[in-house]
């Protein structure tokens, strides 16, 4: 199992623990690119994918290495199997 398949396992399973970082290298793995949505965007990040068209929006955690909401790791998880990004097992 590759370094991306774990991560996507990982992720699936919607840990309280999942952290920023860790999204950033899951979305980057997937096609994503990170962007701020400009300069008076605060905590604001935007993750499109160029080739699905596809884009997150979320609130970067203001503690460095926070976990990720419950319910924002719901809401990706589900955006990223309702475009065929990973698969719903």
């Amino acid at each position: 199992m590759s370094t991306k398949e774990k991560l996507i396992a990982r992720f699936k399973t919607l840990p309280k623990d999942f952290t920023f970082d860790e999204l950033v290298r899951l979305l980057t793995a997937l096609g994503f690119e990170v962007s701020n949505k400009g300069k008076t965007s605060g905590s604001r990040v935007r993750f499109q994918n160029q080739k699905s068209k596809v884009i997150i929006d979320i609130h970067r955690p203001h503690t460095s290495g926070a976990a990720i909401k419950e319910t924002t790791l719901k809401e990706i998880n589900d955006n990223l199997i309702t475009n065929n990004l990973i698969k719903d097992e």
